[in-house]
């Protein structure tokens, strides 16, 4: 209230407030490259991308960011996305395609990269020199308009030879499958018509301090990043945590970091053992089996498609079991070995490695996202380890504080409040406000009986201007695990009601 209290002169007047009206954040950043040319975004800095275009101008054309902003755009329409410059460092890497012999009646020739078919039409006598020519032209013009994709090589020609050059330097690129498929018709490139080479293999890691700088005091609670390096994770891991980080007392400003791990399943569980942080989650990948898109594709789909469900408390979204949502615009390994069966998945789960899988008409599906929490204290512990988990903790948190500060901000403390004063609050009215949110969050919280009987609200013995809250949680599972009896019977009698 701003109307003081000892006015004299005659006025009729209301001072108008908010009543409180909690809406939960729930935002999503992207941390990846964007060109060094042509791109408005500078290295190092953080903005919002709403559109295909405006990642376009913001990152520039075949970009690393772009690409993962189609990804998870195609996944979550309506999510709010921003996105994270990460300044690239190290040696681009150079592949060649050598174009070995030529159908004499020519043909079409059609070769993938990163997913996305680029063919040449081949007419009859042309010279190896002259399809090289127009296969390096064909991949510099590469723009597919329904996806709005370009590629993530540039490409010169030189007699028989493409050479393709990394739009970003960097070990990721290694990453980047280039394959010569099966066509319906004859393929002009397939078989010893071309040879495949990598020149220059990619080389160095970036560092992304100075994005997570830039990102300040904003909230975003879903970070989705490129990089799965030892030193990247560290900063993340320093970033989020419960001491100093997002998730302190001093913050309040919470997170969770996705990143993708590319290795044999022994690499894979090996790095997810290595890692005991319930603020960090890692998506894997094959390093065999002929994954199509890269992992910063692969990983920005997959987040983005389960990116809406985190911000759902009210309705129960963030609770829910991901099982089975088919993760669209991903492909499948070429390879069915490497699709994980039931007992890879389960291994992994348990070794705080995140499952996909693929349905038999080989659609890309989340399985079950995870944290890397594997202890608290040196001893087992999986209270978070389900990515429901942190998501539900953030809304839960966020909305306790929301109607604290509604009905409790700018007041004075006192045990009781006899008149009802409405400048005067108490422990009793601080515990109601708090049983009250608790009531709210169904989708969220249950058990609401047992924690109102744990909840305890006192003033402080040391400091009589402090409340202390002991509040216990008793959060909403997901359900993922049906196991029931199926009982054969070559006849089974009705059983008559007593």
């Amino acid at each position: 209230m701003n109307i003081p209290a000892n006015l004299t002169a005659p006025i009729l007047a209301f001072d108008v407030t908010s009543g409180g009206q909690f809406e939960n954040e729930s935002r999503v950043i992207l941390l990846g490259h964007a060109n060094t040319a042509g791109a408005a975004l500078a290295a190092g800095s953080i903005a919002p991308c709403n559109s295909e275009l405006d990642a376009r101008l913001l990152c520039g054309a075949g970009s690393m960011l772009e690409s993962m902003y189609l990804a998870a755009r195609r996944n979550a329409p309506a999510q709010e996305i921003w996105i994270g410059n990460v300044a690239a460092s190290g040696t681009p890497e150079v592949r060649t395609i050598t174009i070995a012999t030529v159908p004499a009646s020519g043909g079409q020739g059609t070769i993938l990269i990163a997913g996305r078919p680029i063919t040449v039409t081949i007419a009859a006598g042309a010279t190896t020199t002259v399809v090289a020519a127009a296969l390096a032209a064909a991949i510099n013009v590469y723009y597919d308009r329904l996806s709005k994709r370009s590629l993530p090589f540039t490409a010169t020609a030189a007699a028989a030879v493409v050479t393709l050059t990394a739009r970003h330097p960097g070990a990721f690129a290694s990453g980047i499958d280039i394959f010569v498929p099966v066509t319906d018709g004859v393929n002009a490139f397939a078989g010893a018509n071309v040879t495949l080479a990598t020149t220059t293999p990619g080389a160095g890691v970036p560092s992304i301090a100075n994005v997570l700088a830039s990102m300040s005091d904003n909230p975003f609670e879903t970070i989705i990043s490129a990089f799965g390096d030892t030193a990247n994770l560290t900063l993340a891991s320093s970033f989020l945590n419960n001491i100093a980080g997002r998730w302190s007392y001093a913050q309040q400003l919470y997170g969770h970091f996705f990143y993708p791990k590319t290795g044999t399943s022994s690499d894979i569980t090996t790095a997810g053992l290595a890692r005991d942080d319930w603020h960090l989650t890692m998506v894997p990948r094959f390093t065999a089996g002929g994954h199509a898109e890269p992992d910063y594709e692969f990983i920005a789909a997959v987040v983005g498609r389960v990116a809406p469900w985190f911000g759902g408390g009210a309705n129960g979204d963030v609770s829910r079991n991901q099982t089975g949502l088919v993760v669209d615009g991903v492909t499948a390994p070429r390879d069915r070995a490497y699709w994980p069966d039931y007992a890879t998945r389960d291994a992994f789960l348990k070794n705080g490695v995140s499952t996909w899988k693929v349905d038999r008409t080989g659609s890309v599906m989340i399985d079950k996202l995870i944290t890397q929490q594997q202890t608290t204290n040196g001893a087992p512990d999986t209270t978070f380890r389900d990515i429901q988990r942190p998501y539900q903790l953030m809304y839960a948190l966020k909305k306790f504080r929301a109607d604290l500060a509604a009905e409790h901000s700018n007041k004075g403390l006192a045990d009781d409040n006899p008149d009802n004063l409405e400048a005067i609050t108490t422990p009793k009215d601080i515990k109601a406000t708090l049983i009250h949110s608790y009531i709210e969050m169904s989708g969220v919280l249950e058990n609401v009986d047992a924690a109102t009987q744990a909840l305890v609200v006192t003033r402080d013995k040391d400091n009589p201007n402090r409340v202390n809250i002991h509040l216990e949680l008793d959060f909403v599972n997901a359900m993922d695990i049906f196991a029931g009896l199926a009982v054969a019977n070559s006849q089974l009698s009705a059983v008559s009601a007593a």
